[in-house]
């Protein structure tokens, strides 16, 4: 039921040990934090869940813990994105689906294909994909921007293409969307400083990185735009924005690690070549976030 989208989604980050292995435990810790705080649904292996740096095995292992930690409260997403339309397809194959409802698949980065290699892309994977598809658009990681005329054209011809993260950063390409889009397709934001801008053109919710460090305030703001209670969600977005901003100035998910290791939910460890937060960054969040 594709209305499930609507809200808020967290796309979670992947906590790693000082030795740079993946720390389970922390992750359940923000599991759990999440769906207390109102998480509508869960993105795992998402780009801030620093997927390229993850081992098959490691995703696997992921991918099946946060089912465990999840214990069928909300909807869970998968991510899976890359440049290799193939390669893509066999780690469809072996993916267990098993408490997993919808795929989150990045436009191709580094490669820049034209628009209609992009469609090309989503449509080929589509025939093979086992659960409904969200598209993601992200051209600021990607290195090109998939236009709305491509997204309604998959929209429109392909049935297990269901939602789209549009992360654009572009107010007129979201209302485009918002404007020509079949009536059950879901436009959600991803981009956690617009959100409120966004969903009062019509777009539905957010797929959020700031939702990993306050999932109740983001999720309360977006269910205020959601009920057209748009005064009381403005001042939710003006009180995140700068730690939004923050979160965000050394690269993702160097800064939301930052934050969460402040919170003692886990470590700011990263792998490379992302590095630790800077310790003037440290000073500025910790800063922000005793002011929220």
């Amino acid at each position: 039921m594709v209305s499930e989208l609507k809200g808020l989604g967290v796309a979670l980050i992947t906590p790693f040990e000082k030795d740079g292995s993946v720390d389970f435990s922390s992750l359940q810790k923000l599991v759990k934090k999440c769906i207390k705080g109102g998480a509508n649904y869960l993105v795992v292996l998402g780009t801030t869940g620093e997927t390229p740096t993850l081992t098959k095995e490691e995703k696997k292992e992921i991918l099946k813990a946060v089912v465990e930690y999840n214990e069928g409260s909300v909807p869970l997403v998968a991510g899976f994105g890359g440049n290799n339309t193939l390669e893509i397809i066999e780690d469809l194959k072996s993916f267990d689906t098993n408490g997993y409802s919808y795929i989150l698949s990045a436009s191709p980065y580094y490669n820049k294909p034209n628009q209609e290699g992009i469609y090309q892309h989503y449509k080929t994977i589509a025939k093979e994909s086992p659960l409904p598809i969200i598209l993601y658009n992200v051209p600021g990681r990607t290195g090109s921007n998939m236009l709305p005329e491509t997204t309604l054209k998959l929209a429109r011809e392909i049935d297990n293409i269901v939602a789209i993260k549009e992360a654009s950063g572009n107010i007129d390409q979201c209302m485009k969307l918002v404007k020509n889009k079949p009536k059950e397709f879901i436009v959600l934001s991803g981009d956690d400083n617009l959100v409120v801008s966004q969903m009062a053109i019509g777009v539905e919710g957010c797929i959020s990185v700031i939702g990993n460090l306050f999932p109740e305030e983001f999720s309360k703001m977006i269910h205020q735009c959601l009920n057209n209670e748009y005064d009381a969600a403005r001042l939710t977005q003006l009180k995140l924005l700068e730690i939004i901003d923050l979160i965000f100035e050394e690269g993702n998910p160097v800064g939301i690690k930052t934050a969460l290791n402040l919170q003692n939910i886990c470590l700011d460890s990263v792998r490379l070549p992302l590095v630790k937060g800077s310790a003037t960054l440290r000073e500025r969040i910790k800063k922000a976030m005793i002011q929220i």
